[in-house]
């Protein structure tokens, strides 16, 4: 295998092109320093906030617009580092982002914090005398929720102006993931040598069909990860106790209720979406491992097989520009409007997808107001790859629709609904390829790739989010949050879910230093409830065709207007219901047995 290329030698048709959002750092730099300038302008609204609805309509539609472009000075920022997070420039670049940004939040902290303060019902006369606020309404009646918990002004004031030390567990990790953390070369059994990184592992090592590749690249991956344990350990007890912290200020019973605050759903639904899927999920995850173990003929299944290819001698490589082909060939059924985003974004270099050194890993869709989405993948020709380009397209697809049809205020909806049209593409490809393929291989290798969806979604995040709840509620009960600490908590939640059907070795009760997830708050779980969405609304789509598809696009484009559990319901989706959960784990089960019967013993 080729050593990885240097940002500078990757062809420039595999990268995005970031000229949409400025035309060079030139250009940045100068918005960067305007914006900052700029943000004081805000000023002349302080104390004024109970003079009238007009005024009220002014300060929060100034705050907006600075938000809409701090949000692109933002963008372009992440999007180098993302890239090239070696590069000292890009490195710069968002340390100066962070700064404007804890800068920005402390000009206009007063704005939250005198709405709040307004006399009780005022906010709701003002409402309904100024029709220019009524865009602005989900945000102020969402922030009246938020008043039992605020600080003083001065308080709120001051903890944004720490917005980027507050920042720095998160910023800590991801940069020392990027640009510092190595992984020494392996060889595989005949004694050819590979090269090893967080992409590369992730991509191609941990799906090898070569036992002695996965295995090889797990113990060199392993190693890299041990070296920084302890680092990446104080990184994560730093965020989880600034956390505790923070709910404790804000009077919040609990970590988890200050952090699902901003989720906009019952606590329920996390609790059924921890417990139920958990509970009934790792059955039939365990019967998977043993059928894994079987067809592939091995002594013992370690934690670094659990992905390996049933069938490896099945695995066609699938080029970019085919796999464009197939995609827009499998989202036809979501009309003329979204096939033309799709077909612009893997045109028109909105895709990022060359591997290079200190590349971000994983993929992500960034999706700036006024602009357009950028996704960023690292492409190695599997079908995995085509899976999770469809998932990112369904971010992009969203953001796009929500914002050509919302303002910036209303675009981005609460968190437990993001991941339910990304997830709702893999279905939708998945569904596509089984009716189109009258192969058994070729049925086999898709349902593998939906398992691999589901595995992805149902264990790694929800087990990050059983992880998350252990931890925090360690560190609310006053104990110290380390490596030892961390690894064996990891350890014991993959141990209770596997069974004994998969050997959990100090590598895997690593495996928490590979997610940036747990600096985000509490994301991880909102996967779960994304895929329990998206399985139901593919079924629909599938049983009823068009009229499903457009009650699924009206929900896409109304944004923020509504929370998480209306979205889903106009869709045609109960998730105030436990059922879907119950119908998604059992969905899982039967294509476990599907798989059963064609790999009979």
């Amino acid at each position: 295998m080729q050593d990885r290329l240097a940002r500078a030698d990757v062809p420039l048709a595999m990268t995005w092109n970031l000229d949409e959002l400025f035309a060079s750092p030139a250009d940045w730099l100068s918005e960067l320093e305007s914006l900052d300038a700029a943000r004081s302008d805000v000023s002349r609204y302080q104390g004024r906030l109970g003079e009238g609805a007009a005024t009220l309509l002014e300060c929060v539609d100034a705050v907006e617009a600075l938000q809409q472009r701090l949000v692109r000075v933002a963008t372009f920022a992440h999007l180098r580092n993302a890239q090239d997070g070696t590069n000292p420039e890009h490195q710069s670049a968002m340390a100066r982002v962070a700064g404007l940004g804890a800068r920005f939040n402390a000009s206009i902290a007063f704005v939250e914090s005198e709405i709040a303060q307004l006399p009780d019902g005022l906010v709701e006369q003002y409402l309904s005398a100024e029709p220019g606020l009524a865009g602005h309404r989900i945000n102020l009646l969402d922030l009246l929720e938020t008043k039992p918990h605020r600080l003083s002004q001065d308080a709120e004031k001051a903890l944004a102006s720490l917005g980027e030390v507050l920042a720095a567990p998160g910023m800590i990790y991801n940069r020392s993931k990027s640009s510092d953390i190595q992984f020494a070369s392996f060889k595989d059994a005949n004694g050819a040598a590979y090269p090893n990184s967080f992409n590369v592992f992730e991509s191609s090592h941990e799906i090898h069909q070569d036992v002695s590749v996965r295995r090889g690249a797990w113990k060199s991956f392993s190693a890299g990860l041990k070296a920084y344990n302890h680092t990446y350990a104080a990184a994560f007890a730093t965020e989880v106790n600034k956390n505790v912290v923070l709910a404790r200020l804000r009077n919040y019973r609990s970590t988890e209720e200050f952090l699902l605050q901003a989720h906009k759903i019952p606590l329920q639904l996390y609790t059924n979406i921890l417990e139920i899927i958990q509970a009934e999920l790792a059955p039939h995850m365990q019967r998977y491992a043993r059928l894994r173990r079987r067809v592939l003929g091995l002594d013992r299944l370690l934690y670094c097989d659990i992905k390996a290819p049933l069938d490896p001698e099945f695995n066609p490589a699938i080029s970019y520009e085919e796999a464009c082909a197939l995609l827009l060939d499998a989202l036809a059924v979501m009309g003329p409007e979204y096939c033309q985003y799709v077909r612009t974004a893997l045109t028109q270099r909105w895709v990022d997808r060359a591997d290079n050194v200190g590349k971000s890993s994983g993929a992500f869709c960034a999706s700036p107001y006024g602009v357009h989405p950028y996704i960023l993948i690292t492409w190695a020709d599997s079908m995995r790859n085509v899976f999770t380009l469809a998932h990112e397209l369904g971010h992009g697809g969203h953001f796009g629709l929500a914002m050509k049809h919302q303002r910036l205020v209303n675009t981005r909806p609460a968190m437990p609904f993001v991941e339910a049209p990304s997830i709702m593409n893999e279905m939708l490809l998945a569904q596509h390829i089984l009716a189109k393929s009258t192969d058994p291989r070729m049925r086999r290798s898709v349902i593998m790739q939906v398992l691999g969806t589901y595995h992805h979604n149902f264990v790694t995040h929800l087990l990050e989010a059983q992880m998350q709840r252990l931890v925090y509620r360690m560190a609310q009960a006053g104990q110290s949050i380390t490596a030892s600490v961390l690894n064996q908590c990891k350890g014991d939640i993959l141990r209770t879910f596997w069974g004994d059907t998969v050997e959990i070795d100090e590598g895997a009760s690593m495996t928490w230093m590979r997610q940036p997830h747990y600096y985000m708050g509490l994301y991880p779980y909102t996967y779960s409830v994304g895929l329990v969405a998206s399985t139901a609304m593919a079924g629909l789509i599938r049983d009823q065709g068009q009229p499903a598809v457009q009650r699924w696009l009206q929900a896409l484009k109304a944004g923020a207007t509504l929370r998480p559990l209306e979205l889903m319901q106009l869709a045609g989706i109960d998730m105030s219901s436990p059922q879907p959960i119950h119908d998604a784990v059992a969905y899982v089960g039967s294509m476990i047995g599907e798989l059963e019967l064609a790999f009979p013993a």
